[in-house]
């Protein structure tokens, strides 16, 4: 028997929703698939927990995850508590706890969903996204002086190290290796940004020299944004800083139909510590406890879970049901349908069930 510890940690908005939505397609794989069994958690933190305990876990809540083979997560963030205290409170802190320092987004246009880019259907738009994780633009350092003061200064010190970028940009081609069409693009703002970024440039262009059957280019961030609306098929793996990945990563999502399709990994990959998975889209409160919410991104994040467990049967029998129901049409409104948050999961439950290989 093939058992998972799986730490789930819904947390605000619609992550309820969607990880209970998770959390029944996981059951559906486990009966379909020989000696595999998941065995979830709940953990209750959050913002609703942070109201009640002024944290938004307890101090321990890195010793109680690190036993687990790996976190579900859904959504952080209220709009009843600051953003910056629900990330540095919960999510970051996994994060950079567990040194998840490869934030891997995949994105593709799944057969169904409309992308709003003209004249691209599936297969034109199919890459890889790889956000350096743990430094960077979001590296928690600076600070705020003179509060109030008309001379109110407020830093926030981003930080390259050899180490972090070295091991990203490893990462990155390692992956576009093992993809087809062995093509890379590395994203800076080097031009305006003349120290970390130069920085991360030469280091692509150390590490490259060890990938020498990889194609590789670099863009510049801005003029990144261009091209993926332009000229998506050009695109294959991307690898970019914290702040540009976490940008470009929801761009791709929306050039793909919806945030509510695109999934997100946050790996550490010498497994020290368990890696989290977590849809893209957010806490969306605007739709919160409507039954509206796409649980897709959750069950292609769930895929990604599956495969890094070593799965990958398993990830790809859930991927095929998924791409099946979207083509289908049973789809949530934020991508044209009118199905709810659990008639799409029953349809993906029963397509999972029903699949003759």
């Amino acid at each position: 028997m093939r058992r998972y510890q799986i730490a789930a940690i819904p947390a605000d908005g619609i992550g309820p929703e969607v990880i209970a939505a998770g959390h029944q397609a996981l059951e559906a794989v486990q009966r379909r698939e020989a000696d595999l069994e998941f065995d979830l958690t709940y953990f209750d933190w959050g913002s609703d927990y942070y109201k009640s305990h002024g944290m938004m876990m307890p101090e321990d809540g890195l010793a109680q995850l690190k036993a687990f083979d790996a976190i579900f997560f859904g959504a952080v963030g209220a709009p009843d508590v600051p953003d910056h205290v629900t990330l540095w409170g919960l999510r970051l802190p996994i994060c950079q706890g567990f040194d998840q320092y490869a934030n891997v987004r995949p994105t593709k246009i799944i057969p169904g969903v409309n992308s709003p880019l003209h004249g691209v259907s599936v297969g034109d738009l199919d890459w890889v996204i790889v956000r350096e994780n743990s430094e960077g633009e979001y590296s928690g350092h600076g600070g705020r002086a003179h509060r109030g003061m008309p001379e109110e200064v407020g830093t926030e010190v981003a930080i390259f190290t050899r180490v972090g970028v070295t091991r990203i940009m490893r990462y990155a081609f390692r992956l576009a290796q093992s993809r087809p069409r062995k093509l890379l693009t590395v994203v800076t703002k080097s031009n305006a940004q003349r120290h970390g970024m130069v920085m991360w440039d030469e280091i692509a262009a150390e590490v490259a020299q060890e990938f020498p059957d990889v194609t590789w280019d670099k863009m510049l961030v801005d003029a990144m944004t261009v091209r993926m609306v332009k000229n998506p098929r050009s695109l294959d793996t991307i690898v970019a800083t914290n702040l540009h990945a976490d940008i470009l990563s929801d761009l791709a999502g929306a050039l793909a139909g919806s945030l509510g399709v695109a999934p997100t990994a946050n790996i550490d990959p010498e497994r020290r510590f368990p890696s989290m998975f977590e849809p893209i889209h957010g806490s969306a409160f605007d739709i919160t406890g409507k039954g509206i919410a796409n649980p897709v991104a959750t069950f292609w994040t769930a895929s990604q879970m599956l495969d890094h467990l070593g799965e990958t049967g398993a990830a790809a029998r859930l991927m095929r049901a998924v791409e099946k129901v979207c083509e289908d049409g049973v789809l949530t409104p934020d991508v044209g349908g009118n199905a709810t948050t659990q008639d799409v999961t029953d349809a993906v439950c029963e397509a999972i069930r029903s699949e003759n290989i």
